[in-house]
């Protein structure tokens, strides 16, 4: 029994973002997002950090756009790295966590403008992504 069989039937690999050192570096001496969203417009990492600060300031719907633009910008990265629209996108690798608290971030933002039928969906697109990234993120 050849390995490429083996591995298709455990389901697709997990995807992993490649590092994204400046847009750390910048984030982690302070740099406000909103100045990075235009150095680095493709960072996950960045968007999620919008969404947040403006869900706590009570715009929600300025998170929610913040969110969007980082889920989208995220779904390119993934697919950049070969993911396929399926398969573990797991917390545990840190480049990873700006895609999932976009997406934790959407869904938090559409729960509070009533769009419920995302919710749903994200909810699920989450949990089948690693089943551990809400509590983590929550947990922040």
């Amino acid at each position: 029994m050849s390995d490429e069989f083996r591995k298709n039937l455990l389901g697709p690999d997990a995807t992993y973002l490649p590092e994204e050192t400046d847009v750390v570096a910048r984030l982690e001496a302070g740099d406000e997002p909103v100045d990075l969203a235009a150095q680095f417009p493709t960072s996950s990492q960045v968007w999620a950090a919008l969404a947040d600060e403006a869900f706590e300031e009570g715009r929600n719907v300025e998170s929610y756009a913040y969110a969007r633009v980082g889920y989208h910008r995220g779904l390119d990265s993934l697919r950049r790295a070969g993911w396929r629209g399926i398969g573990p996108i797991p917390w545990s690798h840190v480049p990873n966590r700006g895609f999932l608290r976009s997406l934790y971030a959407l869904g938090r933002a559409a729960a509070a403008i009533g769009e419920t039928e995302e919710v749903d969906r994200i909810r699920k697109f989450l949990d089948d992504s690693d089943p551990q990234a809400k509590a983590a993120i929550e947990g922040l």
